[in-house]
């Protein structure tokens, strides 16, 4: 598994900064954001460093990409209540502040579209 021992995410993974987390298996670990921006605000990382969603494979036998939206999805559905958002930036234009790949669950509250 590949990591970046200077990226806050992967010393997340790596148990060496301390998150409340909420899931964790071999693919991903999600974890409540220290500043969220709705009642419910879970962040959802691969344990494997990746910069950007563009950074994945996009062939049909890696799992990475899938299991990232699977736990989004299930995530959303354990803590939203009349539904849930997931957004994932990427790069500077899309507010991307730390660049290890996360989705966003965002739930608890009306959410206003469109965003930014």
């Amino acid at each position: 598994m590949a990591t970046d021992p200077a990226c806050i995410f992967c010393k997340i993974v790596r148990k060496e900064i301390n998150a409340q987390e909420v899931l964790r298996d071999e693919h991903v670990v999600a974890f409540r954001d220290l500043n969220p921006q709705a009642p419910t605000h879970i962040l959802v990382v691969p344990t494997e460093h990746a910069a950007h969603l563009s950074d994945f494979t996009q062939t049909a036998e890696d799992v990475r990409a899938a299991r990232l939206l699977a736990a989004a999805s299930e995530l959303g559905r354990r803590f939203g209540t009349n539904g849930y958002r997931v957004v994932i930036n990427e790069g500077p234009d899309a507010g991307q502040s730390v660049h290890h790949l996360h989705a966003h669950v965002l739930a608890g509250r009306h959410l206003a579209w469109p965003p930014g």
